[in-house]
């Protein structure tokens, strides 16, 4: 497994902002009062904890996957790179991307298997990987994927109830058997170079793609990840807690919701003060819609949402895009290839951009 276990601790000197804990064994028992807290903070600040998900031994391998990957040589990893095109699987090289519009360069490097790609193996759905990501794809990356699945649904129900949306409604727009931009991605983080401030973004502010996402950090100690609160221009660390994962919705849940539920910005720094000194190593599932799926409020379906809509400023939400397309677009010009100025970075944003978050 990457990494050392003896890391020193997060520090209590920084700015952090306390998420909710919420606890999926409560959630899958419809426990109101639980209920009431994950729709708190879906509705508030769109992250929270996540505790007793039940994920944890498949994540240690997932790292362990993607220690094995990143060891390869550079030349080998490029045969698998995302490219230019929109696509997000395969493997993303430190510095293709930009994370601000003077297209500064991001400092990580990462792997990402689709969702499709795992669950059809041995037969292919978007693209080949890497010989360390064949080896476990079937013990290691699928059982990982259907344990994230499961989660993710199980709190897409909850939310979908919530939103007065009929039974099956968001599961309709993420369809198991559709083709979709859904992925796991390990993430390697070097260590701060001397000199480097601490607040220079690894990953630059965004908001997420798609609808759900599912974050692990390896042994739960290092932090990096920092929040932007609503209504202020600070950044804020999010503490990493043992055994907790992190949740958040993307892009896709505020679209369907007509703004009820919250896509923040958030970005990924070194971790602070002597945390900085290590590689930080990070896990994600990404659940996201059905390409087909145009993103648009689901009012029609919903009179909660259909109210929300009517007080939004007129098409707000609505994006004339389909889930496919929105993916395609974010990625692409994220990419520093395609950079011609301020502008590619602008083409990149979701539902959520201020100029001055980076």
């Amino acid at each position: 497994m990457p990494g050392l276990l003896n890391f020193p601790p997060f520090p209590d000197d920084v700015p952090t902002h306390p998420l909710l804990v919420v606890d999926y064994e409560l959630i899958k028992k419809r426990d109101q009062a639980e209920i009431d807290k994950l729709w708190k903070a879906a509705t508030e600040l769109g992250f929270w904890y996540l505790k007793n998900h039940g994920v944890d031994q498949e994540a240690d391998e997932m790292f362990e996957m993607g220690a094995e990957t990143m060891r390869l040589p550079l030349e080998e990893k490029m045969k698998y790179e995302q490219g230019d095109e929109g696509m997000s699987f395969g493997y993303k090289a430190a510095g293709a991307n930009a994370t601000d519009e003077t297209g500064a360069l991001d400092t990580v490097e990462f792997i990402n298997v689709a969702k499709d790609d795992a669950l059809a193996w041995p037969n292919k759905v978007h693209r080949d990987y890497p010989s360390t990501v064949n080896a476990r794809m079937e013990n290691t990356i699928k059982p990982f994927v259907q344990k994230s699945l499961e989660v993710n649904y199980t709190l897409l129900e909850v939310l979908g109830e919530r939103l007065g949306l009929p039974k099956g409604a968001l599961e309709q727009v993420h369809l198991l058997e559709e083709p979709s931009g859904s992925e796991t991605r390990v993430i390697k983080n070097p260590p701060r170079p001397d000199g480097m401030p601490e607040d220079k973004a690894a990953l630059g502010a965004h908001t997420d793609f798609g609808s759900l996402a599912l974050k692990s950090f390896l042994h739960n100690r290092l932090g990096g990840l920092q929040v932007m609160v609503p209504g202020t221009e600070e950044w804020q660390y999010v503490r990493p807690i043992p055994g907790h994962a992190i949740c958040n919705l993307g892009d896709a849940m505020t679209i369907f919701s007509g703004g009820i539920l919250r896509s923040n910005l958030h970005r990924v720094v070194p971790p602070p003060k002597e945390q900085g000194k290590y590689e930080r190593w990070s896990l994600v599932f990404f659940t996201r819609p059905g390409y087909s799926v145009v993103l648009r409020p689901l009012a029609e379906q919903s009179p909660i949402i259909a109210e929300a809509v009517a007080k939004a400023p007129p098409g707000k939400y609505e994006t004339g895009q389909t889930s496919k397309d929105w993916f395609a677009r974010r990625i692409k010009y994220q990419r520093i290839n395609n950079r011609t100025g301020p502008e590619s970075w602008r083409a990149s944003r979701g539902t959520e951009h201020k100029p001055s978050a980076y």
